[in-house]
């Protein structure tokens, strides 16, 4: 019986493997044929963007140069960036025309530039182009609860798809750590690409996190603390790496802000050559007509007051007690770590009660832009966190401020505080530079 049933079987996969070499043949042909459609579509596609391009230039006359910004308007440090890169290039080539792809709605171009203006005090020499894109939500963190970096990347690819359908330059510049638009402005639009990397999208202390299971805003809880789940993410944190550093590796010219982002980028991208430092724009002049010497007199007042004190017997907290403003600028996004600032201040208010005035003596002013809403629910969590530990009347929200209020609230800071986690973008040095410590 036994024997029988080997007979039966040995047929059924003799006909098994002459199908599948009947198969082998047509099915590597059609993946050539498709093969062939792809690569002569993307030459197609390649070869009227170079069209529309040379149209464009033969209208204008001079050549184009376009920033990748979908969020433009938002007045953070790398919209600093970004507008100081636009006027030192504009005073640099006269005779080049800038574009910026902006995901901004219900703005016009006008007025971003006056928020440029009032934010970073940096007006542009001449007028720019803004290309206005519909579809910023794709790469929107509230679109990809789960597998978010690779759900913004690729929704990145298709905004960088409709930026380039709407806009053909000669120079594509990333300048918001968007790495996966570079291949396509290179090898569907034919143009030269520059990056300005802030941040790596994915890094090796991400890495290291995820490996020793230490929770952080972008590692959750439940993940941390299973062993399986921390495994399947460091799997998918080194697949996304090869990725990134695939793409990034498309630029032409990149552009870092540190050391620190160097020597990530380095280990990601793989292009020592074309690779640079270009420190971030920390212009303090209009900081120089602080009245510093005014503190040094306040602080002569202060020491005359506390000697009549001494001599009448007065106490410390019966008069007017200077106010210390602990300054922390930062947007609001969770890798700045402003839950952090606030239970921090919150038990330094637990140790200044015993005193007379001790609690009035001290507010914490936390000033940053809010990009879209879910930076703004971000700033109501906060606002609850601040009345859950009883410091809302201690605690000042500026958001979006111009920039002569931002310079006010610096000159009267006594301390500047920031809690990122990795800090690299120089906001540690900035309010040393112009805090009145």
């Amino acid at each position: 019986m036994a024997g029988h049933e080997r007979h039966l079987f040995s047929p059924c996969i003799c006909d098994s493997m002459r199908l599948l070499r009947s198969l082998f043949v047509p099915c590597v042909c059609l993946s050539l044929v498709l093969t062939l459609v792809l690569l002569l579509l993307l030459l197609g596609i390649r070869m009227w963007m170079q069209g529309r391009r040379r149209a464009r230039r033969a209208r204008n006359g001079r050549p184009a140069v376009a920033f990748f910004h979908p969020y433009c308007n938002a007045g953070g440090g790398g919209e600093r960036v970004l507008w100081s890169s636009l006027r030192a290039l504009m005073n640099r080539y006269p005779s080049v025309s800038f574009a910026v792809y902006t995901g901004d709605q219900g703005v016009t171009g006008e007025q971003i530039l006056q928020r440029a203006r009032q934010r970073f005090n940096i007006t542009l020499p001449r007028p720019i182009t803004f290309i206005f894109l519909r579809h910023r939500s794709l790469v929107e963190a509230a679109y990809y609860p789960h597998f978010t970096l690779l759900g913004q990347s690729a929704g990145s690819m298709f905004l960088g798809c409709e930026a380039l359908m709407t806009f053909v330059p000669d120079l594509y510049v990333d300048s918001m750590g968007y790495a996966f638009t570079l291949p396509i402005f290179r090898y569907l639009g034919g143009c030269k690409v520059a990056s300005y990397v802030h941040y790596p999208t994915v890094s090796t202390d991400m890495l290291s996190l995820v490996r020793e299971r230490i929770p952080r805003f972008n590692n959750a809880d439940f993940i941390s603390r299973n062993t399986l789940l921390s495994a399947v993410k460091v799997v998918y944190y080194g697949c996304f790496g090869l990725l990134y550093g695939l793409a990034g590796s498309c630029s032409d010219v990149i552009m870092v802000n540190s050391t620190w982002t160097l020597r990530h980028i380095l280990s990601l991208w793989r292009s020592p050559s074309r690779t640079s430092i270009v420190y971030p724009p920390c212009d303090v002049r209009a900081f120089l007509d602080v009245p510093l010497e005014k503190k040094k007199e306040e602080e002569v007042e202060e020491g005359w007051e506390e000697l009549g004190r001494e001599l009448t017997g007065e106490e410390e907290g019966a008069g007017d007690r200077k106010c210390h403003a602990i300054v922390s600028v930062g947007q609001f996004r969770p890798e700045k770590n402003h839950r952090l600032q606030i239970r921090a201040f919150s038990k330094l208010l637990d140790r200044k009660k015993e005193e007379t005035g001790g609690r009035e003596s001290l507010r914490l002013v936390l000033i940053g832009g809010c990009r879209n809403q879910e930076d703004e629910k971000r700033v109501l969590m906060l606002r609850r966190l601040c009345q859950e530990l009883d410091v809302a009347d201690r605690v000042d929200f500026k958001l979006n401020v111009p920039f002569e209020e931002l310079k006010r609230e610096l000159e009267e800071a006594t301390i500047g505080l920031h809690t990122m986690w990795n800090e690299h973008f120089g906001i540690g040095e900035h309010l040393k530079k112009t805090s009145r410590i």
